[in-house]
Order: C-alpha cells, then sequence, then structure tokens
C-alpha cells in the first residue's frame, strides 16, 4: 500500500512539474499594434530586432521610476547591435502623466499608452510593475522579471544574445 501512494505521489509531482515547465517554456510574443505617444504605429515585436524587452512600466511606481535611467542607458549602449526596448505604461496611468514623464526624461525608446489593458492582458494578465519581458531573436519569450531590472545579468545576457 505505502508503495503504491509513493508512486502516486511521484507520478503526481511528475506531472506538476510538466505542467510547470510547459507554462514557462518558450512562448511567441503576441502579434499586438500599437501606436506611440509620438503617432508612430508599429508591431510591439519585430523580427527585424535580434532582442526586444517590452517593460511595463506606470509614473507612480517607484521601482519604474528608478529604472527608467537604467533602461535608458542599456537602450543606447544596445541599439545599434539590434536591441529594442518599448516601454507600455499601464491603463490607470493618466496619458498626460506618461507624455510629462518621458518628455521630462528624454526617453529615447518609444513609450506606448495601454489605455483598453489589452497589452497587459496579451502577456497573460500584467498587474505588476515594473514588469519586462524579454524576447531572443527568434521572437520567443525567454523571461519575465517582475520588479527592477538587475542591469548587470541584463547587460550579461545581452551580450550573450547580440554577439550570437
Amino acid at each position: 500500500m505505502a508503495k503504491k501512494s509513493l508512486w502516486l505521489l511521484f507520478v503526481l509531482l511528475a506531472l506538476l512539474v510538466l505542467f510547470f515547465l510547459s507554462l514557462t517554456a518558450n512562448k511567441k510574443v503576441p502579434e499586438i499594434r500599437v501606436t506611440s505617444i509620438t503617432g508612430e504605429a508599429f508591431q510591439l515585436y519585430q523580427v527585424k530586432n535580434n532582442f526586444t524587452i517590452i517593460n511595463f512600466w506606470a509614473t507612480d511606481c517607484p521601482g519604474c521610476i528608478k529604472e527608467m535611467p537604467g533602461l535608458a542607458t542599456t537602450y543606447n549602449q544596445f541599439r545599434g547591435q539590434g536591441l529594442e526596448i518599448i516601454a507600455v505604461s499601464m491603463s490607470y496611468d493618466p496619458p498626460n502623466h506618461v507624455l510629462n514623464f518621458t518628455q521630462k526624461n528624454k526617453i529615447p525608446f518609444p513609450v506606448v499608452l495601454d489605455i483598453d489593458g489589452q497589452i497587459a492582458q496579451s502577456f497573460e494578465n500584467i498587474r505588476l510593475t515594473p514588469t519586462s519581458i524579454l524576447i531572443d531573436k527568434n521572437g520567443k519569450i525567454i523571461d519575465k522579471v517582475i520588479g527592477e531590472l538587475d542591469f548587470n545579468k541584463l547587460n550579461a545576457l545581452l551580450k550573450k544574445h547580440l554577439d550570437s
């Protein structure tokens, strides 16, 4: 009886592990057409890029505000090698706050308003900020970082992906 219970427990654990691995397996980026606050229309992920970071943020989020200069520096350092960063403001963030913040801080990459929350919904209903989606050159999501990015780790990852 104990062997049967132990075997059943092992099978259930194996199924749970497989289930969670399938959830975190490389997923393709949803095909979403967006418009930046400057009026530029584009696909959220474009194959021409080697690596894309989609950063969900808000102007009332201290971690987001702290992280934004690091994102700008990273973008300026790696954009010539194919890095794209797209900042997506959360649906509750007033558009005028987003526009003022991006102008005041001279954000060098596209910023998109997620007015109806559909972009966040498309990425498994993102609610916490900052959240960054890291997408490799094949269009696969390789990581989802909730909270501030570790720029040392990010730069190492970018060097690996952009050099290959």
